[in-house]
């Protein structure tokens, strides 16, 4: 498929997202937030991609925000509907893949971006990376699930005053709180997030999926019974049976 504000680069196990709107610091539009969730969909059918990193164009920015000028004139209910579409066809979708999703936060990830950086599953950042979401300072409130995710990452306190103020923090501080789990020089940053998807491509598929399930009820009721369901379901499935007898056999396993 084509797409106009994104790049999709297969690489083996990895794909690459990149967010290609520089012009706009990478903003999100209807149209790209359509062309990601398009892009997902065909990655998560696609059996020979394990691992998908998500990025922006440039050195500046990973996506600075949502597009303000589509919604600038909404009244109420197109506002509810604009929030509960991204939810649908992207930020929920993203958090909920059965592959991870890991984004590489190049620059400014504000607002929507930051809410996108945090529905995937881990988030490296750069040097330069400054993450805030600025939306009170337009009489709004995160709408893209920031007040749902934020504090689960870093705590209600932190949350709060990160919401509450509109402040940037840098990238240190970021990783320093819990937002981000490492940090590198901008020259570094994708190829290290692909070493880390290298890493977890050469996993079970198949294991990872049923850990991305259980790992987001970790914060619910039905969280344990998850994770006992998925280990008795795995004893039954070809992975495990690679990984054990390779484990035995002293062997890296195939899967």
């Amino acid at each position: 498929m084509n797409y106009e504000n994104i790049l999709l680069q297969k690489e083996g196990k990895l794909s690459v997202i990149t967010i290609n709107r520089p012009e706009s610091l990478n903003a999100l539009n209807a149209k790209t937030i359509s062309e990601l969730s398009s892009a997902l969909d065909e990655l998560n059918s696609d059996t020979s991609c394990r691992v998908i990193i998500l990025t922006g164009s440039g050195e500046k920015s990973f996506v600075a925000g949502a597009d303000i000028k589509e919604f600038s004139d909404f009244g109420q209910e197109q506002a509810q509907a604009l929030a509960q579409n991204g939810h649908l066809s992207l930020f929920d979708k993203i958090e909920n893949m059965t592959k991870p999703v890991i984004a590489a936060v190049n620059g400014f990830a504000l607002g929507g971006g930051l809410e996108l950086a945090m529905a995937c599953h881990i988030r490296y950042a750069s040097e330069n990376a400054r993450l805030g979401l600025p939306e009170v300072t337009l009489g709004l409130i995160p709408g893209y699930g920031g007040t749902q995710r934020l504090p689960r990452l870093v705590g209600k306190g932190i949350a709060n005053e990160m919401i509450f103020s509109a402040k940037m923090v840098p990238a240190a501080r970021a990783k320093e709180i819990g937002l981000v789990n490492e940090v590198y020089p901008i020259e570094e940053l994708l190829n290290k997030t692909r070493e880390l998807a290298q890493t977890i491509a050469n996993n079970s598929p198949m294991a990872i999926s049923k850990a991305i399930h259980a790992v987001n009820l970790s914060d619910t009721d039905k969280g344990f019974e998850t994770e006992i369901k998925y280990f008795g379901e795995l004893f039954e499935m070809d992975d495990k049976k690679e990984g054990v007898s390779a484990f035995l056999e002293k062997r890296k396993p195939s899967f």
